[in-house]
This record gives C-alpha cells, structure tokens and sequence, in this order.
C-alpha cells in the first residue's frame, strides 16, 4: 500500500513539474485536461492528454510489433 501512495505522489509531482512542455506540445488544453487553484498553487491533471498519449503509445507499439 505505501508503494502505490508513493508510485501515485511521484507520478502527480512528475506532471505537475512538466505543465509548462506539455502546454508548449498543445496538449494541456485538450477538453477533459483539468486546471484548477488549490491553496494558492495551480494544480493541472491532464486526463484527456494522458489517455491521447496512452493510444497513441499502444498504436506505435503495436505497429512495432506487427513489423518486428
């Protein structure tokens, strides 16, 4: 249990420290990609970029593998 709230804290440190690249890229303002204020801090949780990155992972994966 305390190895996934650690996996979770670290993955949630990783995306907020990289806010400013992924905005660049043009994908932090895809519909489902939340931003909002808490405690003075802007917090951003990229859903609908998490899962266009995860498609298009597995898409190159797969081509990967089909021709490999």
């Amino acid at each position: 249990m305390i190895r996934w709230m650690l996996l979770v804290f670290i993955l949630l440190v990783l995306v907020n420290s990289t806010t400013g690249v992924i905005r660049k890229i043009g994908l932090g303002r895809l519909p489902g990609d939340f931003t909002f204020r808490l405690l003075g801090r802007e917090v951003f949780i990229p859903f609908a970029s998490a899962v266009l990155v995860t498609v298009t992972l597995f898409g190159l994966v797969k081509l990967f593998a089909l021709y490999f």
